[in-house]
């Protein structure tokens, strides 16, 4: 009889989980279970710096790569690097996987020196004085030919991070904080 139980238990878990993972999107459940490749296309709308990169082969992160969009992400206005989360990057590539997109990102904002977030804090509303770009956590963007709203619903789909919604400025922030949102 506890042999039954037990065994119905075990199928009754199993049958859940295949249920939950059956209501994920079949390109997201895809990134999540097969380790392959991460490639992003980006593009920043201020320096005019394009790059394509393989940042994760499958199996770990490039150092390379990673150092070639660290300084892609750099504060522009005051020249700095940061090395920034790996993990925003693999955000950014699950992003576009929800979206069936391999179109450029376009970056607007990436990491910012400190001197760089006061300035900008000074000079309007929206920007954090404990801002995630200082820490080399976050990126403001859009990605060519995708509304923003799909993106900031897809975004928020992920449940991996802060995600702003900024649609008169042209671009969604994410970061790598605590899941949280705004507009």
């Amino acid at each position: 009889m506890a042999n039954i139980d037990s065994q119905r238990r075990r199928l009754l878990l199993i049958g859940g989980a295949a249920a939950g993972l059956s209501l994920l999107p079949g390109s997201a459940l895809a990134s999540l279970s097969t380790a392959r490749p991460r490639v992003l296309t980006l593009s920043n709308l201020h320096t005019g710096e394009t790059l394509k990169t393989e940042f994760f082969n499958g199996k770990r992160y490039d150092k390379d790569e990673l150092a070639r969009l660290n300084h892609f992400f750099r504060d522009y206005r005051a020249n700095q690097v940061k090395n920034i989360d790996p993990h925003l990057f693999d955000q950014l590539y699950r992003l576009q996987t929800l979206l069936d997109t391999r179109k450029p990102v376009q970056l607007i904002s990436g990491y910012r020196t400190l001197a760089t977030n006061t300035m900008l804090r000074e000079s309007g509303p929206g920007v954090a004085k404990k801002s995630y770009h200082t820490k080399g956590q976050a990126m403001d963007f859009h990605i060519e030919g995708i509304s923003l709203s799909n993106v900031r619903k897809a975004a928020l789909s992920m449940r991996a991070g802060g995600v702003g919604y900024y649609p008169r400025s042209n671009f969604v922030h994410i970061d790598t904080g605590p899941a949280r949102h705004w507009s």
